[in-house]
């Protein structure tokens, strides 16, 4: 069986979706799962995989979509000596004043960090000492003191909870769509197919 996952903005796989795979490969060992992460959207019926991962509102009409869990959130986080010596932003544009930690999407452009608040969306273009592609690189250089960083929230929670780091703007990061699990329609899947889909809707229906 094939799997292909999509990460938008972050170019990483999400960690509620690592543990499924590994419980799946435990209990069905025979099973080969070739697991290929993207930084682009992809068409997985033209590059021949079976299953795909994307945000809820990239899976296209013709799929059928499997939940995983509840919406998600951004975060913007700083250690607490970064914001004692430079102070916090209380609006998105106070992120100009700021080093931040740049974000490269797969293309080569820099991401403009989203926010929104009561429905009116804004988009930050920040600027900072570092450019980084992948989230475990920005969460070391922002726990290092580099700057301000945006991550999902998930990625940051454990250091938020720990105090090694500080969060703001949270009135301006709402919950955005969930991921999903998608694939095409098919007359005669395999069982390996069927049975890592039953565990995709479990594991949805335990994470909301």
């Amino acid at each position: 069986m094939r799997d292909a996952a999509y990460q938008c903005l972050r170019h990483r796989r999400p960690r509620n979706i690592g543990s499924p795979r590994l419980a799946f490969l435990r209990r069905y060992p025979q099973v080969h799962v070739d697991l290929v992460t993207e930084g682009r959207i992809v068409d997985i019926v033209a590059e021949g995989f079976d299953l795909g991962i994307r945000t809820a509102d990239l899976v296209p009409s013709d799929m059928i979509a499997v939940p995983l869990g509840a919406p998600r959130r951004f975060a913007v986080v700083a250690t607490p000596s970064y914001f004692e010596e430079h102070g916090r932003p209380y609006v998105p544009p106070d992120l100009l004043a700021h080093q931040c930690i740049r974000i490269r999407l797969p293309n080569g452009a820099p991401y403009r960090w989203h926010f929104e608040k009561e429905g009116s969306p804004l988009q930050i273009d920040v600027d900072g000492p570092i450019t980084l592609d992948e989230a475990t690189l920005t969460r070391i250089a922002v726990l290092d003191g580099i700057g301000i960083g945006f991550f999902m929230e998930a990625d940051v929670r454990d250091d938020i909870v720990g105090g090694r780091l500080t969060r703001v703007l949270q009135d301006w990061t709402p919950p955005t769509t969930p991921l999903c699990l998608y694939y095409p329609g098919r007359k005669n899947p395999s069982a390996a197919f069927r049975a890592f889909v039953g565990m995709a809707r479990d594991l949805g229906k335990n994470l909301k």
